[in-house]
């Protein structure tokens, strides 16, 4: 049974909700307001796309994609940059759901694939990652520049 869907306008109240308890998991302060507006101004100016899972009417779970490109491919790529399920929903599916509904959006806009990065200490990621089809890329290194 499909219990995912795209998110609307009408989910940012439990869908900020979330999304507050994603950033808390990362060692970030709780701040509903602002992850509210973060979301609504997402799902307005559609620069990503939300995917919510759902339990009984209620929302247990997101992932969120943003939009690259990639030159070489003269594709899109999707990023998959946040992916959460509700500590009182794991095990029960709802993560490679929310995977599954991402990897047909990505097919639909006929784009060159999904890229993710995890913590090499997460080891539920690590398997589940895997588990979807996804495969590490070790061929290049990662870097970040901060401006901060």
């Amino acid at each position: 049974m499909k219990n995912t869907r795209k998110a609307t306008i009408q989910d940012l109240k439990q869908l900020a909700e979330l999304f507050d308890q994603y950033r808390i998991f990362y060692h970030k302060d709780s701040d509903i307001s602002a992850a509210e507006e973060f979301l609504k101004e997402r799902i307005q100016k559609e620069d990503s796309e939300i995917f919510v899972a759902e339990n009984e009417g209620k929302l247990v779970g997101f992932v969120q994609l943003y939009p690259l490109f990639s030159s070489t491919r003269m594709k899109r790529y999707w990023l998959l940059n946040d992916l959460y399920v509700n500590e009182n929903f794991r095990g029960k599916g709802f993560s490679k759901e929310l995977i599954f509904e991402a990897q047909e959006m990505a097919k639909s806009t006929n784009s060159a694939g999904i890229l993710l990065e995890t913590g090499k200490s997460n080891d539920i990621g690590n398997k589940l990652y895997p588990s979807c089809g996804f495969e590490i890329y070790d061929e290049v290194n990662f870097y970040e520049w901060s401006n901060h």
